[in-house]
């Protein structure tokens, strides 16, 4: 540890000076407002910068202060978060900006950590870019770039793993502790990369990297195997009648909790419904689960009553649908 202290060391101001001179212009860079940089890491959860970037401006518009976010029905933060994915997190910033609102924002990482929907990550990352506080944001991304540095073979999905590293920053942290901790976040994201090669050569560790050192980059980082997604077929109903379009709710446990949906089944039943206008495949994956999709759109025979029946404007106003429905979208118009 001792020797990994002292390359870690050596390692903050190069990194330092590379991220001054290379790192991307994002929505989220250069504020040190806490409901904002809150907003974008709870977005980033699990998620690509890319698909990260039209919510963030678009969601800060509609809610621009922790109150208007608290102030806002769970439909309408549903709604703004459609198509991101793993709408808990939607849930869990209405839940907490309730708690911002009348509290404020808390300013130490204990107070960051009890917010619904952080967690040590999170946290760690608000209050090194918020307040410049020591504290370690160590996610998949900074435990590759870090165990590449340190040439550790310890497996990163392992808890233990994460503790280790999480201490080791924390005896190396500058007083620069947010653009510490973004620099960590940019090295992993757009040079020292999990697919493909690293682009070790325009790295600013090349010349202290343990593992490019001995030429062991591919070595590193250790991780368990992953096991195979779970396979599901899933028939999708779009059903269609004077200009209305069925959707309906789904359990407020499980996949998707509580979202709307259009009918589906496990079993095909389109013959139940109506008339076959047209039909599709798709196919979306979960992080643990891969639904292998058969959509009809059907002219229905009666507005069945355990339905609700919306226009595509109320749909597109009002109800927020998971993008795993996104390619049977196209029918509603």
């Amino acid at each position: 540890m001792q020797n990994a202290i002292q390359v870690l060391k050596n390692a903050v101001e190069p990194l330092l000076k590379w991220y001054g001179e290379n790192h991307r212009e994002l929505p989220w860079r250069g504020t040190r407002d806490p409901y904002k940089i809150w907003v974008s890491e709870i977005m980033l959860q699990q998620t690509r910068v890319e698909a990260v970037k039209g919510y963030y401006a678009a969601f800060l518009e509609k809610f621009p202060t922790a109150e208007a976010l608290a102030n806002a029905s769970e439909e309408e933060v549903l709604k703004a978060w459609e198509g991101l994915g793993y709408y808990s997190r939607a849930r869990n910033l209405h839940r907490a900006a309730k708690l911002i609102a009348e509290k404020g924002f808390p300013r130490d990482f204990e107070g960051v950590r009890s917010l619904p929907g952080v967690g040590d990550y999170t946290a760690g990352a608000i209050c090194s870019i918020a307040y410049d506080l020591p504290c370690p944001a160590v996610d998949g991304n900074v435990l590759r770039v870090l165990t590449r540095l340190t040439a550790d073979g310890r497996n990163i999905d392992e808890m233990s793993t994460r503790i280790a590293f999480s201490q080791l920053l924390r005896e190396v942290y500058p007083k620069e502790a947010g653009e510490f901790c973004q620099s960590l976040m940019e090295l992993g994201a757009i040079m020292c990369v999990p697919n493909g090669e690293p682009m070790c050569p325009l790295c600013p560790w090349q010349n202290m990297c343990l593992a490019h050192l001995a030429g062991e980059e591919e070595k590193f980082p250790v991780r368990s195997e992953k096991k195979a997604r779970k396979i599901e077929r899933i028939f999708v109903y779009v059903l269609k009648k004077e200009g209305k379009f069925a959707l309906r709710k789904r359990e407020k446990r499980g996949l998707l909790a509580g979202l709307w949906e259009f009918p589906n089944t496990s079993e095909k039943e389109r013959a139940n419904y109506g008339q076959v206008l047209s039909e599709k495949t798709a196919k979306h994956i979960f992080t643990h689960v891969e639904w292998h999709m058969m959509g009809y759109l059907i002219e229905a025979e009666e507005f069945f009553p355990q339905f609700l029946w919306v226009t595509p404007e109320e749909m597109k106003q009002s109800y927020a649908l998971p993008s795993a429905f996104k390619a049977f979208k196209e029918w509603v118009k």
